[in-house]
């Protein structure tokens, strides 16, 4: 009876830690499935913000006469930003490639409103007014995404550096993951102005 019960002692050790292992592992996937979402996110709203840039040229176009170098510069940014691919890879790199792209293509946007800025009647009219809004929400929703994006990376990471999860991760490959950084002159925000 004693060599049953070190058996059975043995075995609910073996079967406790089993399921501690199944239960680490489907965590770690959940979390890592959530930064995968989160990064989704704000590439939603990336094509958000593309989406928005030709209306708001065609609109600035339409109704005012400026400086031609302006709009080949928001149009060219638009394209260098709808040519950056990162959605499918969660890296430093792409962020990085993804972030300086979409940065060019908010500063040209907002060097086209300043330009703006000189002609009260097109500022005045309700499909640019309804644009700047869309605009300053679309740049909101990207930083929240980014927050969110980064928050979920932040969870997943303390999951996969914590001890004992560490083992598991290890075990089944979950590396920690990088998310956005503040660039060198970050607290010069871009910002679009009305």
């Amino acid at each position: 009876m004693n060599k049953k019960r070190k058996s059975f002692i043995v075995g609910s050790i073996i079967i406790l830690i089993f399921i501690y292992f199944i239960v680490t592992y489907n965590s770690l996937v959940k979390k890592e499935e959530n930064v995968k979402f989160q990064w989704n996110e704000v590439q939603n709203n990336y094509q958000r913000r593309l989406d928005l840039i030709p209306n708001l040229v065609n609109i600035v176009e339409g109704s005012a006469t400026y400086e031609k170098s302006t709009l080949e510069q928001v149009i060219e940014a638009r394209s260098k930003a709808m040519s950056v691919n990162a959605s499918n890879e969660i890296s430093l790199d792409s962020y990085k490639m993804q972030t300086k792209a979409q940065n060019e293509l908010a500063t040209s946007a907002n060097l086209l409103l300043v330009n703006v800025e000189k002609y009260p009647d097109l500022k005045s009219t309700n499909a640019f007014a309804g644009l700047q809004v869309q605009l300053e929400g679309t740049e909101r929703r990207i930083k929240v995404a980014r927050k969110d994006f980064n928050d979920a990376i932040a969870e997943y990471n303390n999951s996969v550096r914590s001890f004992p999860t560490k083992i598991i991760a290890t075990i089944f490959g979950f590396k920690p993951m990088e998310g956005f950084e503040a660039t060198s002159g970050a607290q010069n925000t871009i910002e679009i102005k009305f």
